[in-house]
């Protein structure tokens, strides 16, 4: 079989934690949105990684600074929702729920059928235990993605993971890097640049222009309102990973209409600002 391999340099002595890390949340997970891990060796100076492989790459592989066609909007939109199926398990399914805490478009692998999985958990933490709201550690991930209230707090929660994937929308939206120091200073970072936009009414302005013709208007309302609940400054107003999958999966009926999906064609013939979810249904969303 054809595997994907991720070795240490021998000898080096680096990414121990890391790879200690990685075999101890293989042990509790398996979801079809989860990069499975094969196999490992740790004998004297070797660390090896065996995973399945993931024929189309990293979702960034497909996004910008690459020679492949261009991802449509709907296989986009269901590019995120596999993402948040796996990162809504990792959350809730895992014993005592796993915090991922480097999310980001080059974490996200596509098989050949462009399903997508969520893959390295080397900086993985489980989630706090019941009597405790955050789990108290130095700042680790991707800048650009990391959420600015455990940067300024060192308080790690699920709702780290739902802001950094906030970013992966963005990114997703508009086909550039969450960082690109090439950019006027207010561009830099993608997430202040896009809610700078929203809120200017400018946001059409920075989308992808291949997929801009194919979005359906309100499916873009949707995504967009999705993007802008993930990058709230407070984790506590940040949505939950079920919820946020509720809204991918109803941005998705709102761009292929109401016979075109499995999902329920019943809140299609609703009109979006009058659309109340109750909490409930995000647990319904699990797959």
């Amino acid at each position: 079989m054809t595997v994907a391999v991720k070795r240490s340099q021998p000898g080096s002595g680096q990414g121990l934690p890391e790879f200690q890390t990685e075999i101890m949340v293989f042990s509790k997970i398996r979801h079809k949105h989860l990069v499975s891990l094969i196999g490992y060796c740790d004998e004297r100076f070797e660390m090896i990684l065996v995973y399945e492989y993931m024929e189309k790459g990293t979702l960034r592989d497909h996004l910008y600074n690459t020679n492949k066609p261009s991802l449509s909007w709907k296989v986009r939109l269901q590019i995120c929702i596999d993402s948040a199926r796996g990162l809504h398990y990792l959350h809730k399914g895992a014993a005592g729920g796993i915090i991922h805490r480097d999310v980001k478009s080059t974490n996200i692998l596509l098989d050949e059928n462009h399903v997508a999985k969520v893959a390295d958990f080397g900086l993985s933490r489980s989630g706090p235990a019941d009597t405790q709201p955050h789990v108290t550690t130095g700042v680790k991930g991707t800048f650009g993605y990391l959420d600015p209230e455990y940067l300024r707090s060192q308080q790690l929660t699920e709702k780290s993971d739902i802001y950094s994937f906030g970013v992966v929308l963005l990114e997703v939206l508009c086909a550039r890097a969450a960082i690109d120091p090439s950019l006027p200073t207010d561009q830099i970072n993608l997430a202040e640049w896009g809610l700078l936009c929203k809120n200017k009414g400018i946001l059409r302005d920075i989308i992808d222009p291949s997929i801009i013709d194919q979005i359906d208007q309100n499916s873009l309302r949707k995504f967009i309102e999705t993007i802008e609940k993930c990058l709230k400054e407070n984790g506590s107003d940040r949505p939950s990973m079920g919820d946020v999958l509720w809204d991918l999966k109803y941005a998705l009926q709102l761009q292929t209409g109401p016979y075109e999906d499995s999902f329920s064609s019943v809140s299609a013939s609703l009109q979006l600002p009058n659309v109340r979810r109750l909490p409930s249904l995000s647990i319904l969303s699990e797959a």
